[in-house]
């Protein structure tokens, strides 16, 4: 006789005990990790941590968008966004140039599609645009993720992957450009070995796929 094992829910909020176990982890793996408590006061955090006038680079992310974060990097005026400079740039003469500067930004600040008690972050892309920076181009990282990203470990982040976020960004990608999305890339970053540079926002709340 067989019992099914239920299957992990990807929308329910993390205990404190499992958010704290997250940052733990993740702590001894060489990011920096704040839990804050909503996506405002990651919002103002992320304004705190990021000098007028630095270059940006943000992910695609809904994390950010409903947060305020992506207009504030992008529209405000405060930043030299990466994103606004490359939109002017011709693709098909300076792919290099574009690539340089998506790369190695001051800040690339963004979210990821899963994070594990065990200690690691999951990010998935069709581009790859983002994934450069996130590995250790960019001189500072900054994720914002909200509590029901959390998973207990690698399989399941990428299940979450696979099961809950890519038919939500398939959804989301055919509204606004009218194509579906390719889950092309994933990168998992098990550690960050240079000190610092990688800094997990953790919120209380949910927010994002």
């Amino acid at each position: 006789m067989t019992t099914d094992i239920p299957a992990p829910s990807f929308t329910d909020l993390a205990a404190e005990e499992r958010l704290q176990r997250a940052a733990a982890a993740l702590t001894d793996h060489g990011f920096v990790v704040e839990i804050v408590d909503d996506a405002a006061g990651a919002r103002a955090r992320v304004q705190q941590m990021i000098p007028e006038g630095a270059a940006v680079f943000t992910g695609a992310s809904e994390t950010l968008r409903l947060s305020g974060i992506d207009d504030d990097l992008n529209t405000s005026g405060r930043y030299d966004s990466v994103k606004a400079r490359g939109w002017t740039m011709d693709r098909a003469t300076q792919r290099n140039e574009i690539w340089a500067a998506l790369s190695v930004p001051d800040f690339i600040v963004g979210s990821v599609a899963a994070v594990t008690e065990t200690g690691s972050l999951v990010a998935a892309s069709a581009s790859g645009s983002q994934l450069p920076g996130y590995a250790g181009a960019a001189a500072r990282a900054i994720w914002v993720v909200g509590a029901q990203k959390i998973v207990p470990d690698l399989p399941t982040a990428l299940r979450r992957v696979e099961e809950h976020c890519l038919p939500l960004e398939n959804e989301r990608t055919q509204k606004v450009y009218g194509q579906p999305v390719a889950l092309n890339r994933v990168l998992i970053m098990n550690a960050d070995t240079e000190p610092g540079r990688g800094t997990v926002l953790l919120l209380r709340e949910a927010i994002g796929f």
